[in-house]
């Protein structure tokens, strides 16, 4: 078969993936060119990562629903070579698990502890050497593991959580032993900022919302513990998890955000209700996630207001338009189908929970009032609005920066290491989901040199004025002329990716 292949030079331990859906061991040009490119990207944003070595694509074709809508089409078969030091899961682990009592499904392998035994002696040695040696004498003992997991797990997802990325499928096949990123399907990464935002079109639920990430893997590794008995009493390993997780991505988290906002000194109590104020005046503006964090970094911080207009300006601009937050808000049900489905809420409730779910109707009735509130909303009052927000908040980050000054002899030196971090800790590009589709269909036409060029770009997110520039060709062709650290264009908001 004639071949075509983007990558760099091997490097690690590689494994060939042929991931495929429908259990014909065919992944297709779509799915693999989206995870060659996050998992680089997510690497040198400075994520604990997977990596892609190369992505080879072939004439061979296989048919896919896409969309699950049964419109199935033709799609080249295509392979990634991935690298990591392990591709061992917390669902390596329940293939040992006895008879659920719910279900009364067991793992293949129940029984086998000692494979079990061995699969954790391995872990550890090869993994963990310094536990290991803290240890000494315990080999076998899965204990070491389940108190460094919670703490890398924790780790992992607070990076993600700041820089806005959403997994979309978080299930305990797709965490990693080792605290690694790891299977990037139905990703993104937030453009308009948006706690609830699900990335997964085919998670109709809400389960993996970017908000949810946290609390979806400390339940994996839940899942984990559980996966390891006898090795590991229950109550002790939950025990452990109850004492490591909570802590480790709530000090991790403020500290990643700390240095996101430049506070480089000092650290205050009210630091976390100063980031929670900051993400709320995002979700009230439709605020752009990666491109605000990124402005922040040009705030005038003097008591002075020389340069705020300017730079409200700057970050409303960033803001939801009307036209984008009614596309958003729109109502996802026809009128008369809601208006059953509250009658048969009153009326039948157990018969209600059989089409839907209580959530999703609250949901829908939620984006028909904030609907209504729009069409009454002028694009100047709206702007007066985002205006006034940020003006508040802004207010209060000024009042912070000039504490963490407090007390310097050299307001130079402080100013230096106040816009270094900021622009170490703030990307100005991420893999957005319009940014990989337009590499995608190129590549689907047999043109890679997009591909190669946003891989190229994604390899220096944290730019600045005087570092690399955009490569020519900047945005791909349906870009409309746009940057690729632009906001996207309002047709982004219409990708659906399962």
């Amino acid at each position: 078969a004639s071949l075509q292949c983007v990558g760099h030079p091997p490097y690690g331990t590689m494994t060939c993936v042929f991931d495929s859906r429908q259990a014909d061991g065919r992944k297709v040009l779509r799915s693999s060119i989206r995870e060659f490119l996050c998992s680089e990207a997510m690497f040198h944003l400075g994520i604990p990562t997977t990596r892609a070595g190369a992505c080879v694509t072939s004439r061979s074709t296989v048919v896919r629903d896409v969309f699950y809508d049964g419109n199935p089409k033709y799609e080249k078969c295509t392979v990634v070579l991935r690298i990591a030091s392990t591709f061992l899961r917390f669902g390596s682990f329940e293939i040992f698990k006895s008879a659920d009592e719910h279900t009364g499904r067991e793992g293949p392998s129940v029984g086998r502890n000692d494979i079990r035994v061995q699969m954790l002696d391995y872990v550890i040695s090869t993994f963990y050497p310094e536990i290991q040696a803290a240890h000494a004498g315990d080999l076998g003992q899965p204990a070491p593991v389940v108190l460094t997991g919670p703490r890398r797990t924790a780790r992992m997802v607070a990076e993600w959580q700041c820089v806005g990325f959403c997994h979309g499928v978080l299930n305990t096949d797709n965490m990693s032993i080792v605290g690694l990123a790891i299977d990037y399907g139905p990703f993104g990464f937030l453009d308009r900022y948006d706690p609830d935002h699900v990335c997964n079109a085919s998670d109709n639920t809400g389960r993996y919302t970017y908000s949810k990430q946290p609390e979806v893997c400390k339940w994996n590794l839940q899942k984990l513990v559980e996966a390891l008995e006898p090795e590991l009493p229950r109550e002790q390993g939950e025990a452990i998890l109850a004492a490591e997780f909570d802590a480790e991505f709530r000090r991790h988290y403020l500290q990643k955000m700390r240095r996101k906002l430049g506070l480089v000194r000092t650290e205050l109590d009210g630091d976390a209700a100063l980031v929670a104020k900051l993400l709320e005046t995002m979700h009230l503006t439709g605020a752009d996630f990666t491109n605000t964090f990124y402005l922040l970094s040009s705030f005038p911080v003097g008591p002075e207001s020389l340069g705020l207009p300017e730079f409200l300006a700057a970050l409303t601009a960033q803001c939801a338009s009307l036209e984008e937050l009614k596309l958003a808000f729109r109502p996802q049900m026809d009128p008369r189908q809601l208006s059953m489905m509250l009658m048969l809420a009153q009326s039948n409730p157990q018969l209600f929970a059989l089409f839907g779910t209580r959530a999703n109707v609250t949901k829908e009735l939620e984006r028909v009032e904030q609907q209504s509130r729009l069409e009454q909303l002028s694009p100047a009052e709206l702007l007066s609005k985002n205006r006034g927000h940020w003006a508040e908040w802004l207010q209060e980050y000024r009042a912070r920066l000039e504490k963490d000054r407090e007390g310097v002899s050299d307001s130079d030196a402080w100013q230096a290491e106040h816009t270094r971090v900021m622009h170490a800790n703030n990307p100005k590009y991420v893999l957005r989901n319009y940014i990989a589709q337009n590499a995608i269909e190129a590549a689907e036409n047999g043109d890679f040199s997009e591909v190669r060029r946003v891989l190229k770009l994604l390899e220096t997110p944290y730019h600045r004025d005087g570092e690399a520039t955009e490569p020519e060709g900047a945005g791909g062709a349906d870009s409309g002329g746009l940057s690729y650290s632009s906001k996207p264009p309002l047709w982004a908001a219409e990708l659906c990716v399962t």
